[in-house]
């Protein structure tokens, strides 16, 4: 369900050197369609998912999943491991701190609420739904909350506004919206990439502090930056016999 996900999909929907199929986690209620052929849920484990890699035949897989979805890129390595099937990861570069930027960098989203501070302030959320009950534990605060699905949980912050909307967001868009709604601070993951790094650029004009959570440490595979590098280890990593990926 990622950018570069989407991006590779549509790089190898005429590839006739591919039958590809996309995996999605299921999180997303109405992803976006796609030009090829798509699972959705998970596969039951590590087990389940070197289940499914040897009944359909599959030669390479490509881990092109969220910077934080760890978990999914863990059992990928180990179904990999197992099996014997080429694994390469399609890895977002992190943002990088540039003068007038405000971070504090933590390294868990518990880290950001507590990083918040005893003192009230508003506070803009761009960390997707799963993590907002964390935040109920600094209920001082008030919180607006940007995400594509609402949120599941129970014990959310009391004072929370949702909004939903889909990225990519532009640069302009999104200084109305901190300005608009006084947000005093944001909490951001490092994600990575171009579609939601407007909301970066427009604190750092509006100097507002960036409370930054750390990527977790994702086991990888061989590792390529962009969707193009990612076909271009296909076209070597793919066994002369069967086309699956």
């Amino acid at each position: 369900g990622t950018t570069e996900a989407s991006a590779l999909a549509r790089l190898l929907a005429d590839d006739a050197r591919f039958e590809t199929t996309l995996s999605l986690a299921g999180r997303t209620s109405a992803p976006r369609a796609q030009p090829i052929a798509t699972r959705v849920g998970g596969f039951g484990g590590i087990d389940g998912q070197v289940r499914y890699l040897r009944d359909h035949g599959i030669d390479a897989v490509i881990d092109a999943t969220h910077p934080y979805a760890a978990q999914i890129s863990a059992h990928a390595v180990a179904a990999s491991a197992e099996t014997g099937i080429a694994l390469a990861s399609l890895v977002r570069r992190p943002w990088q701190r540039q003068d007038g930027d405000r971070w504090q960098e933590v390294a868990s989203t518990p880290d950001a609420a507590a990083a918040l501070g005893a003192a009230p302030r508003r506070v803009f959320l761009s960390l997707g739904r799963q993590d907002l009950h964390l935040f109920a534990t600094a209920p001082q605060h008030h919180y607006i909350a940007r995400l594509i699905e609402m949120p599941q949980q129970v014990g959310l912050p009391p004072d929370l506004v949702l909004v939903r909307q889909r990225g990519p967001f532009d640069l302009e868009a999104e200084r109305r919206l901190l300005v608009d709604e006084r947000i005093e601070v944001i909490v951001s993951k490092n994600s990575g990439g171009d579609a939601t790094y407007p909301k970066i650029a427009a604190a750092r004009a509006l100097v507002l502090p960036v409370v930054m959570i750390a990527r977790p440490d994702k086991p990888v595979g061989h590792v390529v930056t962009s969707a193009e590098d990612a076909v271009n280890w296909l076209v070597h990593a793919r066994s002369p016999s069967r086309r699956g990926v």
